[in-house]
């Protein structure tokens, strides 16, 4: 071939390679379900941030089912994406796809929920909330509401999920220094509305219900079902059972506004943005903090009302 030619195709080829670098990323990502309106808010978040972006995610929605997600994630393998996202159902089991993902050779970023492994390494970082410090938020604002005292139903979120064993954790940490302060009913309600109202319901026909004076929800959904149980039952949530829940969703306000939710510790599901921004570091092969925390607030019923506009989920 003449050197004229070449000269011609030069200019050819570093475009096609430009184009090959500029190619959009294509991103697996595999949702734990639908079970609450933060949930729904959190998928909402991550789909039009791919699409602003022109990324192609390829989604999964999991229904709460462990071996669901382990399906989607191999899926993702077969099909060559770029990364893969996910919210882990819950924390154990995912050690061997895990290291099947990583020796495929594609990088992995949780996002909300942890995963216990044993080795930190078969994920590149994970973006989302402390659910420790919401425990602890809940925990401090109910021991200032209650002056310390009080006798406490607990409506625990998914068995073994992250935000489940946390938050749990987180609140009875701080009810270790407020002896008057004790948990005496404890179910799950797994994170969802019409499960939390059922849970409720055989709280309050138990022997311990009727002595119940504070309710600790691990999520606002459960908490938002237990109040229709509360008001069923004859009694006024918010005034004869003081309420913190965690989530800080639009229904939540409306409870907070109508006097029947007390509290609820902000737990913020719009990742979008920040979630785009780390699988485009990683994808890049930059280095990110393994740890990325969310900031969050806690509101009472003082403050609904002026926050209740604002709210975007």
């Amino acid at each position: 071939m003449r050197p004229t030619s070449l000269a011609r195709l030069l200019p050819l080829v570093l475009l096609g390679a430009a184009a090959l670098r500029a190619a959009p990323l294509t991103v697996g990502f595999s949702q734990v379900g639908a079970e609450s309106g933060w949930r729904t808010a959190n998928t909402e978040s991550i789909k039009a941030e791919a699409a602003k972006r022109g990324v192609k995610l390829i989604f999964s929605d999991a229904q709460q089912k462990q071996e669901n997600q382990i399906k989607a994630l191999r899926s993702f393998v077969a099909q060559g994406v770029d990364v893969i996202a996910f919210s882990p159902v819950v924390e154990t089991g995912w050690e061997p796809v895990l290291r099947e993902i990583k020796q495929a050779g594609i990088p992995v970023v949780l996002t909300d929920r942890a995963v216990e492994v044993s080795d930190p390494k078969l994920y590149a970082t994970i973006i989302g909330s402390d659910f420790v410090e919401e425990g602890r938020k809940a925990a401090r604002w109910l021991a200032e509401k209650t002056g310390g005292k009080a006798t406490i139903a607990e409506l625990v979120g998914t068995p073994g999920s992250a935000p489940a064993i946390d938050r749990k954790k987180g609140f009875e940490e701080i009810l270790r220094g407020h002896p008057d302060m004790k948990i005496v009913l404890s179910q799950s309600g797994d994170f969802t509305r019409a499960k939390g109202k059922e849970v409720m319901e055989a709280f309050l026909k138990s022997p311990e219900g009727k002595n119940i004076t504070a309710l600790f929800a691990h999520n606002d959904d459960m908490a938002l079902g237990a109040i229709q149980a509360i008001e069923e039952a004859g009694l006024k949530p918010g005034k004869d059972i003081i309420i913190v829940s965690i989530d800080g969703v639009h229904d939540a306000f409306v409870a907070m506004t109508q006097g029947k939710l007390n509290c609820t510790v902000e737990c913020n599901p719009l990742l979008g943005p920040q979630l785009f921004d780390l699988i485009d570091a990683v994808a890049a092969g930059k280095s990110v903090p393994h740890r990325v925390v969310v900031k969050e607030g806690v509101y009472d019923q003082s403050q609904a009302a002026a926050a209740l506009p604002t709210r975007q989920y």
